[in-house]
């Protein structure tokens, strides 16, 4: 039984369809203004990625205090403290970058490209760590109010929510943000009556607190000195990192914000920032003033909650309400890995540090490869680490706080070079500088701390996903240097002065022939056939898609020049056939489905001229392995299989790449 249905199309496209939705055209007017985000939705989307990790940063800087918990009042200040510098740092970074890509374009363009990909491949791995943390500990929070003989089942549901998201970004960013907003707001009215009714109804703790902080001091100076109460103040506050995982989430997904761009990312910004230094910090004073002690099987903010809910009228009710929110929002946190992921990973193809693939676009607009890749990969590490939070977390601070590390050194660069035209650069500079000692102090500290209990393994998954990046490129530049030979055709091949007007004759033979961009590839492929059929065809149509991927779809602006840039090399090819003495003529399109655009453009010319056949290049090595095909689209094939279906011939033609 064949796999098309009558309209040509597949029955696992058919299906996908259902899932996900009908196709959007890019062609639309208002579409960039339909997808893009206002600063709230921003906030929902990017920033609970940032201001869930309240769910677990402050905990983790907690426990880690053992009985020094008075210290925890000066780690929740420089923790507010530490939000404030990072964010006003990326919001810098939106200012100058504001089509997004964050760290990875940052580093590229400000330090090279060794920084660039070390800084991308470390951010790809956070983003597939922010779905891991995330709904791990969402899987936490629920069966925190579960008995323990539950707990068993927690990975699997916390893996099924991933495949959840997955579905839920195959439709689209937006939707999938508006599906998650209801969650949001109900953790942010939750979360200010427990801090706000928290802090509020216990300010007379604070002189008792006061007076535990100066003896409990006291005591630490004279049995571990001043040197020992530093050290357990940076092992707390470094391992408590996770808390700033995110605030680079907004100027990673800049080209979803809606216009003003750069303002809108800076409010965005603004409200992530505001809301988990109040958060984080918060947390850390109600853990003091409630005197919290750990339990196992609970997080410390289920135990708060109780604790702060238990004279309400429904108190319980209310506290697992509270925590459900928690629960839900680190749901809604998973999505910014989803988001900003695909995007970074898009951006690193479209430079060859990844396969060309994950640039495309599907027809719902979204980044389809990405999105399952980061999917898949973040189930991977969820089994490995069996949903552990602590050691999730351990692998996510450290990619984090490289990737801050070397975003802030590049904008020191940057400002550093500047200096020259930037009568500002000095006071420029600074914050970068300060927030560049801030993370390579905490990347240090929870290296140095955390190495042997799973840093290992996250500096192990990083250095192997550089040294494919240099693999992949290394390829990619082996195949241009093979073909770059057939651009010499180009230049050598004799033509007339005079041009051939000839209309195209419908009767003749036509060669229809799919090309890209205007290249000796092309040129190629139209040589081949005098080779194998001399005096066969008489007419030549050449036909080429430009492919609306993440690279173009940015604006109004870079769609139009996309179309403009497939429109001028068509009309060169066309332009040296007719010096050939040959009519010929093109056609094209744009679109996201660069197989359907070019079978149904076929399927066209084929009504027009029924004497025709169908045309393409395609790469051959001496030596196929599976490695050339993740590499290198098999579009050609695809289109194939269509038109054959439809009964239209089509021919594929090698082209030897000699590496």
């Amino acid at each position: 039984m064949s796999s098309y249905s009558e309209n040509g199309i597949s029955l696992p496209r058919k299906i996908l369809r259902k899932i996900t939705g009908p196709p959007r055209d890019p062609n639309e007017p208002s579409i960039f203004y339909k997808l893009s985000l206002i600063p709230l939705l921003a906030w929902i989307g990017l920033g609970a990625d940032g201001l869930s990790s309240s769910s677990y940063g402050p905990e983790e800087a907690f426990r880690s205090l053992g009985s020094h918990t008075y210290i925890a009042l000066f780690v929740g200040i420089a923790t507010a403290l530490t939000v404030c510098i990072i964010s006003f740092a990326y919001s810098r970074i939106i200012e100058h970058f504001p089509y997004g890509g964050g760290g990875y374009l940052v580093a590229t363009h400000t330090i090279g490209e060794g920084a660039g990909v070390i800084s991308g491949s470390a951010l790809l791995v956070d983003y597939v760590l922010t779905i891991a943390v995330s709904l791990a500990s969402c899987g936490d929070a629920l069966f925190s109010f579960l008995p323990i003989q539950y707990h068993v089942f927690k990975l699997a549901f916390v893996i099924m929510l991933i495949i959840l998201l997955i579905l839920l970004n195959l439709r689209g960013v937006k939707e999938s943000i508006t599906v998650l907003t209801p969650i949001f707001i109900i953790f942010i009215i939750t979360h200010l009556l427990l801090l706000g009714y928290g802090i509020t109804t216990h300010i007379s703790g604070f002189n008792d607190m006061a007076q535990d902080f100066h003896r409990n001091m006291a005591q630490d100076v004279q049995s571990i000195g001043i040197i020992g109460i530093l050290a357990i103040f940076l092992r707390a506050f470094s391992l408590g990192g996770g808390t700033y995982t995110g605030l680079e989430a907004v100027s990673n997904g800049m080209q979803i914000m809606r216009e003003p761009r750069v303002e809108t990312g800076k409010r965005t910004m603004l409200y992530m920032a505001v809301s988990l230094a109040i958060m984080a910090g918060g947390l850390l004073v109600c853990y003091l003033l409630f005197d919290i002690k750990p339990i196992a099987g609970r997080t410390l903010n289920a135990i708060l909650a109780d604790e702060v809910f238990k004279v309400w009228p429904l108190g319980g009710l209310i506290a697992l309400i509270t925590i459900l929110s928690e629960g839900t929002l680190l749901f809604d946190a998973a999505q910014a890995g989803f988001i900003a992921g695909p995007r970074v990973m898009a951006n690193m193809a479209i430079d060859q540090w990844f396969p060309r693939r994950f640039a495309s676009l599907s027809e719902r607009l979204s980044m389809q490869n990405g999105v399952l890749l980061m999917g898949g990969a973040a189930i991977l590490l969820l089994l490995y680490t069996h949903g552990s939070v602590s050691a999730l977390v351990i692998m996510y601070s450290i990619n984090v706080f490289l990737t801050f590390s070397l975003a802030q050194l590049g904008m020191i660069n940057f400002f550093y070079r500047k200096r020259e035209t930037d009568t500002a650069w000095k006071r420029n500079i600074s914050v970068h500088m300060i927030a560049f000692i801030l993370c390579i102090t905490i990347l240090t500290v929870t290296l140095f701390v955390k190495f042997a209990e799973g840093g290992w393994m996250t500096l192990l998954i990083t250095s192997s996903l550089i040294g494919l990046c240099y693999l992949i490129r290394s390829h990619y530049r082996k195949v241009r240097k093979g073909i770059r030979s057939l651009d010499d055709i180009l230049m050598g091949l004799p033509v007339s002065t005079e041009m051939n007007t000839d209309p195209l004759d419908p009767k003749e033979m036509t060669a229809i022939l799919l090309v890209g961009g205007y290249s000796g590839f092309g040129l190629h492929t139209f040589l081949s056939i005098f080779k194998n059929f001399p005096g066969v065809y008489k007419n030549f149509i050449f036909v080429s898609i430009g492919e609306i991927d993440s690279g173009s779809f940015k604006g109004i602006a870079e769609v139009d020049g996309l179309h403009n840039s497939v429109e001028n090399n068509l009309k060169k090819y066309v332009e040296l056939v007719r010096k050939l003495d040959f009519p010929a003529a093109y056609r094209m399109d744009i679109g996201t489905d660069v197989v359907e655009k070019a079978t149904n453009l076929c399927e066209n010319i084929v009504k027009e001229f029924p004497k025709s056949t169908v045309f393409a290049g395609q790469l051959t090595f001496r030596i196929e392995h599976p490695f050339q095909r993740i590499l290198h689209n098999e579009t050609a094939f695809a289109i194939q299989r269509r038109l054959q279906w439809s009964g239209i011939a089509m021919m594929i033609l090698p082209i030897r790449v000699m590496i």
